[in-house]
Parts: structure tokens; C-alpha cells; sequence
């Protein structure tokens, strides 16, 4: 009984963990649109503000109004109108005390991870951590740089170890490139190794000749 009971548990599992991670994500794109919506109400005459709440109960709405939001924000940023009008907005909140210092580093971080020319989190290596003989997976970030980089050798590069299972915490490591080995696998298959502890292995690559070989992120 218990084999077949966790035989069972395994394959529902997946799906449970699915549902319950969309749900999350939109439970929170609702919560941004209702927070929308009541702003919008409150500069609304009365007479208007039923119609609005009745935009509350279609279901996918608040998903296609974020998705709209972003793409039309994103079309703004890439012309020259909104390049000047981001400048305007991050003048204001350079002069805001607290407010400067968290939103410039976020803004550093997302900016850095997910740029279309960056190489964070471009390839996956193995390092050698927390001893000698003892390897895990870790993401190439960059190079060290500022005074940091001035004091390691010129070949270091910048790691992010994730931890097991949740890969969303780790650590930061920097050590000579010659310290770390690159692998072939995705960036998607190694984040799926560490997730499953190692459990789901990504299948083994087919030989590449050398001219196929891709440059490496880390030079």
C-alpha cells in the first residue's frame, strides 16, 4: 500500500507544485490590478465606478492589463521620449534619501541580470566549494570589479553558488577562472540538477569539434 500511495503521491506532485505556483504568481498580478482599479476610482465620478468594479470579476483581465502594461512600457523606454522622461524619474528619486539608495540597486542588479548583452547568468560551471575535492554548480556573474578586482588576480571571475533546493539563496564566490571548470549544460538543465539534488540528471552532451565550440562567457 505505501508503494502505491507514494506512487501516486509522485505523480500528482508536479501538478500540485504547478497549480499552486501559478496561483501564487496570479494572486499577486490581482492584487495589483484591484490596487489599479481603486486608484482609478478614486478620480472617477460615481457613476463610472460600478463598471470599473465589474472589471474585478473577468477572469485573466488583470494578467492582460500587467502584460499590456509592461509592453507598452517597454516600448516607451526604447524611443527617445521615454529615454528622456526615465532620466526625469531617476533625477527625482536620486533626490529622495532612502528611496535612492534601495531603488538604484535594485535597479543595478535587474539591469545587469537581465540585459540582453550581459553574461550573468550565461553558463553554468563547476567550482570547487566549500573544500578542496568537494564540487558544485555554480552561474558565471562577471568579472570582480572596483577595488575588489583590483586586488584579485585578472583572471577571476564572479560566481553565484545557489543552494539546494531552493536556488533563490547562495552564495557569492570570486576565484580564478583557472579554478573553474565549464560545463555544456544549460543554464535551465543545471538549475533543474540543483532543484532535484541532483536527482535529475542532464543527459550527456554529444561531442562538439572544435570549430563548433562556443566562445566562453567568462574571457
Amino acid at each position: 500500500m505505501r508503494k502505491y500511495i507514494i506512487t501516486g503521491l509522485l505523480a500528482w506532485l508536479p501538478l500540485a507544485v504547478t497549480v499552486w505556483l501559478l496561483a501564487y504568481v496570479f494572486g499577486l498580478v490581482d492584487g495589483l490590478f484591484a490596487s489599479l482599479v481603486g486608484a482609478v476610482q478614486a478620480v472617477l465620478p460615481a457613476s463610472a465606478q460600478p463598471a470599473l468594479k465589474r472589471l474585478l470579476d473577468i477572469p485573466g483581465l488583470s494578467v492582460l492589463v500587467v502584460l499590456l502594461g509592461l509592453f507598452l512600457t517597454g516600448v516607451l523606454v526604447r524611443n527617445m521620449a521615454g529615454n528622456w522622461l526615465a532620466g526625469q524619474w531617476m533625477a527625482i528619486v536620486q533626490r529622495i534619501p532612502i528611496v535612492k539608495s534601495i531603488y538604484t540597486s535594485v535597479k543595478q542588479v535587474s539591469d545587469t541580470l537581465f540585459s540582453s548583452s550581459g553574461q550573468a547568468f550565461r553558463q553554468a560551471v563547476l567550482v570547487e566549494y566549500p573544500r578542496a575535492g568537494s564540487w558544485t554548480i555554480a552561474f558565471v556573474t562577471g568579472r570582480p570589479g572596483g577595488e575588489v578586482g583590483g586586488l584579485l588576480p585578472a583572471d577571476s571571475v564572479s560566481l553565484y553558488v545557489p543552494t539546494t533546493p531552493n536556488p533563490t539563496s547562495g552564495f557569492m564566490l570570486m576565484v580564478p577562472r583557472s579554478q573553474v571548470i565549464e560545463l555544456r549544460m544549460s543554464v535551465d538543465e543545471a538549475l533543474k540538477y540543483i532543484i532535484s539534488m541532483g536527482v535529475v540528471a542532464p543527459p550527456q552532451p554529444r561531442p562538439v569539434r572544435q570549430a563548433e565550440r562556443p566562445a566562453s562567457l567568462v574571457e
